[in-house]
């Protein structure tokens, strides 16, 4: 049985609130992301610190209090609470003309304690930037009706305050020519939809930690 379809078996027999976690090292599909969405509580990828990560969301998932725990396992958890994460408290400005993504968005950014600041318009977009000086990157949607983020991205870099301003830019196309089109108008990155979420916060830390440098 393909691990889609175990996912979807056991979203099917299992008991309703009992949560799911996947834990896998594959690179899956938009539509095996749809899936695992839809049929599990979390997804975790295998990587250098991911055991630690699968503990503390297992023990999230199960209500548990990590004090209870033996003192080695609650010591992990403890740990991890307890890393200043570089994105904790930064203001960031999401640019997407769909609320579902703007939603979906905003949800995971408030799990790492940035502060979320959305529009659906580009125009909107520029005003917000004139009118708060504390946003420290801007997440742009490329395809949007009006003024789309291309024109959008270069209207920003127009003020030179916003020079240095990390801007990534988000589109469904995968072209070569459209990275090469977004960065022309000023984005300091690109990644493609659907978003990967691991990718997408590791861009920014990595915008972060240049500013610092």
């Amino acid at each position: 049985m393909k691990g889609e379809e175990f996912i979807h078996q056991v979203s099917k027999t299992k008991k309703l609130f009992t949560p799911v976690i996947i834990y896998s090292v594959r690179d899956f599909s938009s539509m095996e992301m749809k899936n695992i969405i839809y049929n599990s509580n979390s997804h975790i990828t295998k990587g250098a610190n991911s055991i630690e990560t699968l503990l503390a969301e297992t023990v999230l998932q199960l209500h548990i209090n990590y004090k209870d725990l033996s003192s080695d396992k609650g010591k992990i958890i403890e740990d991890i609470r307890s890393k200043k994460d570089i994105l904790a408290g930064k203001y960031i400005l999401v640019v997407d003309d769909d609320v579902r993504n703007l939603f979906a968005m905003t949800m995971l950014f408030e799990r790492y304690n940035m502060k979320v600041i959305a529009t659906e318009r580009g125009e909107e977009a520029l005003s917000i930037l004139k009118e708060n000086s504390k946003i420290e990157v801007v997440l742009m949607d490329i395809m949007m009706p009006e003024m789309d983020g291309y024109e959008t991205i270069q209207r920003i870099r127009e003020d030179s305050k916003n020079s240095a301003l990390p801007i990534i830019a988000v589109t469904a196309k995968a072209m070569k020519s459209d990275r090469e089109k977004c960065i022309g108008a000023g984005a300091s990155d690109y990644i493609t939809k659907p978003v990967k979420i691991d990718q997408l916060l590791s861009l920014m830390r990595l915008w972060f930690c240049k500013q610092l440098n």
